[in-house]
């Protein structure tokens, strides 16, 4: 079994579009710079300057981010691992199948047991719901493939 990715993205950008954010955020990072050197005397009389800078320099680590695609959400399916980026800020992570104790499918979400007792939950999104089936028989397969214990489970209010 080869690695199978499945994108979890509400949008899919061009190259267009992954440009303009990488020019933007560069911008959002000169200006942040320059605003700290033109209001270096100011920064220590009001600390609240310091909160624009803050945003400035996020923002635009953000926006370089997405425009390099390591933003993107994402679910791959190996032959022993699943690796997974449930949050377009955070790293993705990777698990050992010889790591999961169980897995639990709702409709909309996904439940990861982990035999240290942990849990990790990934969330589908109701966006693009003609992803989830094919993502569901991947994690079938998977658990199949490694002995895994697969719940299919209903969500009940």
């Amino acid at each position: 079994m080869e690695n199978t990715f499945f994108s979890l993205e509400v949008n899919r950008n061009n190259r267009f579009i992954r440009i303009f954010q990488i020019v933007f955020g560069l911008i959002c990072a000169v200006l942040a710079v320059v605003w700290l050197i033109l209001n270096l005397d100011s920064l220590k009389s009001n600390s609240t300057l310091w909160f624009s800078i803050i945003f400035l320099l996020g923002f635009a680590w953000y926006q370089i981010n997405s425009g390099l695609g390591k933003g993107d959400k994402f679910i791959e399916i190996g032959q022993s691992t699943l690796k997974f980026k449930k949050n377009s800020l955070l790293p993705a992570k990777e698990l050992n199948a010889s790591d999961i104790k169980k897995v639990e499918i709702f409709p909309l979400s996904m439940v990861i047991f982990l035999k240290s007792g942990k849990k990790s939950i990934m969330r589908f999104g109701t966006t693009y719901t003609d992803i989830i089936e094919p993502i569901k028989k991947g994690i079938e397969n998977f658990c199949t493939l490694n002995d895994l214990k697969l719940e299919f489970r209903k969500e009940e209010l």
